[in-house]
């Protein structure tokens, strides 16, 4: 059975472009978030269509993580590559930009 997985990452000026990479075992899609509560409402969108596992970009902080996973909790796994303090996000972690 072939893994459904996306990754998602934050671009404030985002319009959900979205990429899939399909390998006989893993179906990726790759697609970007405007903010936490964009990547909220994509993370359940994507749960809902059968992505099984859902990683976060850097960009994403402890409160944005903790959002996601709850969001999708019992739908999909959430992993989670770890910045304190991201380059894309003006070395800002996306906690201390979209949770003000």
């Amino acid at each position: 059975m072939k893994l459904k997985a996306a990754f998602m990452f934050l671009s404030p000026d985002a319009s959900h472009e979205k990429s899939v990479v399909s390998t006989p075992s893993v179906e990726l899609t790759v697609i970007a978030t405007r903010n936490y509560d964009d990547a909220v409402s994509v993370a359940t969108e994507l749960a809902d269509l059968g992505i099984k596992s859902i990683e976060l970009c850097g960009g994403f902080g402890h409160i944005g993580t903790a959002r996601i996973a709850n969001a999708v909790e019992g739908k999909a796994t959430v992993g989670v590559v770890r910045f304190d303090i991201h380059p894309g996000l003006d070395g800002a972690s996306g906690d201390s930009i979209f949770t003000k």
